[in-house]
């Protein structure tokens, strides 16, 4: 088996503090968490990790580096470098799909778990097998540019549309997002497509750990998903935030940060589904 990416981390906040891992979303880095992390860091060291093909953790020869198990042991192995023993997790869309990988096959690291707009897999082959072939045009169409134009129609998806309705927090997404390099993205959307993902739904039973689901009002298909995730999992409970989809984080950062806090501190059942 190659050794796993070495991915690309920061640290921020109170270094006396307990530590906690963020994981972005796909296109992102671990700096989309900073608005977050400002409102954490005076009580938590955060670790921010680049998932392959994103931020600095670029160009691995070996293809298999980009795909979402070869992620999972990168972030072991940072986490492990960094002297983490075990820690809260907290990840975006496909960060999440990550840490939750993580947390079902490496669960002595992960201690408590975030995960927001984020599922655990397309359940059904046929589905997963036309979502593939989704995101493998997509990759092309990246490769082949230009990436404006893949930006621009990534973000009309219903899914961004509380996103695309703030003109000026849209703009601020672009512009972040235009730092890519647009030939690793193509390369992390083949290999870490959900299209290519095992589905995990039949660990979540196995899974007892508290877990904190969050997803946009707005965003109705992952509210509707985290609600059935919720059902599987042991110790879930589940946060739909009005008036955000997507990207709750980058929409809602306070009380994103709110919520956070108020998870890690132990209180796992005062959320309800509003």
């Amino acid at each position: 088996m190659p050794p796993p990416p070495l991915l690309h981390c920061e640290w921020q906040g109170n270094p006396s503090g307990p530590p906690v891992v963020f994981l972005h979303g796909f296109m992102g880095s671990g700096s989309d968490w900073a608005e977050v992390i400002d409102l954490l860091s005076g009580v938590y060291h955060c670790l921010t990790i680049d998932l392959p093909g994103h931020g600095k953790s670029l160009n691995f020869t070996d293809h298999g580096a980009y795909t979402l198990s070869a992620a999972s042991l990168g972030v072991a192995a940072a986490m492990n470098e960094a002297g983490i023993r075990s820690a809260p997790m907290v990840g975006y869309s496909m960060g999440g799909r990550v840490a939750l990988d993580l947390a079902i096959h490496h669960e002595h690291l992960c201690s408590r778990l975030v995960l927001e707009s984020a599922s655990a897999g397309i359940p059904k082959e046929e589905a997963r097998a036309e979502r593939l072939a989704s995101d493998e045009k997509r990759a092309r169409e990246l490769e082949q540019g230009p990436f404006e134009d893949f930006l621009r129609t990534w973000y009309a998806q219903p899914i961004f549309v509380s996103l695309t309705d703030d003109v000026k927090g849209l703009e601020e997404v672009l512009r972040r997002r235009r730092a890519n390099e647009p030939v690793e993205l193509a390369k992390a959307l083949r290999g870490m497509s959900v299209g290519a993902q095992a589905p995990l739904w039949a660990f979540l039973p196995g899974l007892n750990i508290p877990v904190l689901l969050v997803a946009g009002k707005r965003d109705g298909k992952y509210a509707d998903v985290i609600r059935q995730m919720a059902l599987l999992l042991p110790r879930a409970t589940v946060e739909i935030i009005p008036g955000v989809g997507h990207n709750a984080h980058v929409e809602s950062p306070s009380l994103m940060a709110r919520l956070i806090k108020q998870f890690l501190q132990g209180v796992e059942d005062s959320y309800g589904d509003h």
